[in-house]
């Protein structure tokens, strides 16, 4: 594929796009406009005011512009949609008029469950539909009648294809975590969607970072869009504490993570490791230790994944092994530590993993595992961020 002038993708995502015209900042829910019954679905779920991301989005979405928002994890985008979708929705019409489509399941079941909770007192049906669940039982939902599908894009694909989703009544498309969406590989899958949608459809799509692939599917099916997007420089980790600790071989990081281990149990942490064999290995050598660990990853059975998120959000496991399945999006409250057992692979991907523990202004404690090979992609994390990461304290307990 062509690049415009043959740049190379980088150098897009460093440019830093304002937001576009004058948007309007709405300082509270009340001063939004909002149906009552909504407001109420909002207050109850523990909103008190909007953040930076929902005082400018949620008016232009649900006025039917285009919108492009950028902000990273944590900062409400999930809330943001989830807002402007129930604000537009018709409920008395049980037909799907909006369609969520995410890259991974558990993404696309918290997007359910942000709206079903918002929208309680609204009547709203919304149903989740990801591969690896029962077919019989998504046929069955969408015949009663959904008014909004969160989905993954091959199965929503899939129900398209069958004539079970029909499209005639949809009214906004939301691709959440786009970056993403299109690393995975879901490009000609989304654009097959699209094909299906009525031609004066609403996008939104919220991406962490733009590249070059997000730019030109913008041109592609958007119209005019606005752009509502937090400057780099206003993604700094505010609140969360990041250290390193120095180990000179990689057998270390596991002795150093056993001494910290009474310390990661005193809140929850998390602990990302960056491929699937490593997260069996270190959960299998913490469980022959004598450590209470469990963990997660995406070649697991949808089934066992609910169970262990279930009982992590529960509090009832203190310690999550897991690849970066779980870096976007997977809200867990009391998530307060994080350990990057391997550093990721690319600076985008550090945020998502850190981003977990402050969120929402939260205070939280990372701690990166560095081999001597690692100092340089750690150096290029901080300048790229404009962030500090130091020396673990020999007091970090105190810290969490």
């Amino acid at each position: 594929m062509a690049r415009k002038g043959g740049a190379p993708a980088e150098d897009l995502s460093n440019v830093e796009f304002e937001t576009s015209e004058d948007v309007e900042v709405i300082p509270s829910f009340n001063a939004m406009n909002l149906k009552e019954e909504l407001l109420r679905g909002i207050y109850a779920y523990g909103f008190e005011k909007p953040s930076a991301i929902q005082q400018r989005s949620i008016k232009p979405i649900v006025k039917g512009r285009d919108v492009i928002a950028q902000a990273q994890s944590g900062t409400g985008k999930t809330a943001t949609f989830s807002i402007a979708i129930l604000q537009s929705l018709d409920t008395s019409l049980r037909e799907t008029q909006v369609l969520c489509l995410s890259p991974t399941r558990e993404l696309a079941v918290q997007i359910q469950k942000v709206i079903l909770a918002l929208g309680d007192l609204m009547n709203v049906q919304c149903h989740v539909c990801i591969g690896g669940t029962n077919l019989g039982e998504d046929i069955r939902k969408l015949d009663y009648g959904q008014h909004i599908v969160s989905g993954t894009p091959g199965r929503v694909f899939d129900m398209i294809k069958r004539r079970v989703l029909r499209t005639r009544a949809i009214k906004m498309l939301v691709l959440d975590e786009a970056d993403e969406m299109l690393n995975k590989g879901f490009k000609e899958q989304i654009y097959d969607v699209y094909r299906y949608l009525p031609p004066a459809t609403q996008v939104v799509l919220i991406s962490a970072t733009l590249p070059h692939e997000i730019l030109e599917m913008t041109s592609k099916f958007m119209t005019d869009p606005i752009r509502i997007l937090v400057k780099r420089d206003e993604l700094t980790l505010e609140g969360i504490k990041q250290f390193f600790v120095a180990v000179e071989r990689e057998e270390w990081k596991f002795d150093t993570l056993c001494d910290l281990y009474d310390t990661l149990t005193i809140t929850q942490a998390v602990i990302f490791c960056n491929t699937k064999r490593k997260v069996d290995w270190l959960t299998e050598k913490m469980r022959e230790a004598n450590f209470t660990v469990s963990s997660m990853h995406g070649d697991m059975p949808q089934k066992e994944r609910d169970e262990i998120m279930k009982e992590f959000r529960a509090g009832q496991s203190r310690v999550l092994i897991t690849t970066d399945v779980w870096a976007r999006g997977i809200d867990v409250q009391q998530v307060s530590l994080v350990i990057n057992y391997d550093l990721p692979n690319n600076r985008e991907l550090y945020i998502h993993r850190i981003g977990r523990s402050g969120r929402f202004g939260r205070k939280g404690v990372a701690i990166n595992f560095v081999k001597s090979d690692d100092i340089r992609i750690l150096r290029d994390i901080e300048q790229y961020y404009s962030t500090q990461i130091d020396e673990m304290p020999m007091n970090v307990a105190d810290l969490i």
